[in-house]
């Protein structure tokens, strides 16, 4: 917990600071009123994320330019995920990025989500988030908490990536040790496929496998590229265990403080996220696997996925014993399952 303080007092010491030298460059100029709006992730500048994030910016800065001062904060430039939502809880920033596995520690309703093989397709996945009679219900399980989710970003599938064992099968995890997100789910789900769950930061990542700390992680494609994975990894296994998404969530008091006029074209700025994320990720990882595998040499394996379906497939009812409220929205992405049950190829 001291750590933990500690860090989001850095945090905040580190915005204070960014603040007064803003003031200082600005003392001799008309002085800025504006209400500074903060948005902080852990991706790069070039991430679909961050692409989205920056059309927001511009987006609200052309419709409320008057009144508000938008300022996007990438690759963790204010703290981990943990502490950027633990900033978000107390309006000290306003927005941030945080995965929904995060969210679970926040919130049981995001454990949904979190489930391995949840869904069926990358189809019924996005058709599934779209729909807000399922997203709505877990979006505002955190009000009470101080923040609330505003939409959803597409992360793609988690696979496993290791150093030097290719996974073309559960087998091949026994033994290993595997970053995870730090997530009650995800450390059981490594705990039935064999694997031994090492929880840490995503920041923390490249220097752990690089000092062979952990043997692998999982997360998609843009991890071996964009934060230099695969310079360490060499194998990259398609098991699809999950379709996460990353989430976008805003401090509650902030949101309720907005005016009708202006919640409308945040709604709209949200939207807008949304669209440029999901269009800019198409694009982002397919040259992250072409990039992987010329330059990074990084060889992409294709297993049955079926056994470690299988092995996952009892979470699903542990979770569903659980947490019953969350039985009807779990029937209805089963819907959306049945329905693009063939689409991926």
């Amino acid at each position: 917990m001291k750590k933990r303080v500690r860090a989001i007092g850095l945090a905040l010491a580190a915005l204070m600071s960014v603040s007064m030298l803003a003031g200082c460059a600005g003392s001799a100029e008309e002085k800025d009123n504006r209400q500074i709006i903060r948005i902080g992730h852990n991706q790069s500048t070039n991430h679909p994320t961050h692409i989205a994030l920056e059309a927001f910016e511009e987006f609200i800065e052309s419709e409320l330019g008057e009144k508000y001062n938008v300022e996007v904060y990438p690759s963790e430039l204010l703290g981990s995920q943990n502490e950027m939502v633990q900033l978000t809880q107390t309006g000290a920033i306003t927005f941030c990025v945080a995965s929904n596995s995060l969210l679970e520690t926040f919130s049981d309703s995001y454990t949904l989500f979190n489930l391995p093989y949840l869904f069926s397709s990358s189809e019924a996945y996005h058709a599934s988030m779209d729909d807000t009679s399922i997203t709505d219900p877990i979006f505002k399980s955190t009000e009470k908490a101080g923040f609330e989710a505003v939409t959803w970003l597409d992360a793609g599938t988690r696979n496993f990536y290791t150093v030097n064992t290719p996974i073309e099968s559960p087998s091949d995890l026994k033994g290993l040790k595997i970053r995870v997100q730090q997530s009650p789910t995800n450390v059981e789900m490594m705990r039935l496929l064999g694997g031994s769950a090492t929880p840490m930061g995503f920041g923390d990542v490249y220097t752990a496998l690089q000092a062979k700390i952990i043997d692998g992680a999982e997360n998609n494609e843009m991890a071996l590229t964009d934060n230099g994975h695969g310079d360490v990894c060499k194998y990259y296994s398609y098991d699809m265990h999950q379709m996460i998404p990353d989430i976008l969530i805003a401090n509650e008091s902030f949101l309720q403080a907005l005016s009708n006029e202006e919640r409308a074209i945040f709604e709209e700025g949200f939207q807008l996220v949304n669209q440029v994320q999901r269009e800019e990720w198409v694009t982002a990882v397919e040259k992250a696997k072409e990039r992987a595998q010329n330059e990074q040499g990084v060889t992409f394996l294709y297993p049955d996925t079926k056994p470690f379906q299988e092995i996952c497939e009892p979470m699903h009812q542990s979770m569903l014993q659980q947490h019953p409220d969350l039985q009807p929205i779990y029937d209805a992405i089963q819907k959306y399952n049945e329905q693009y049950a063939s689409a991926e190829s």
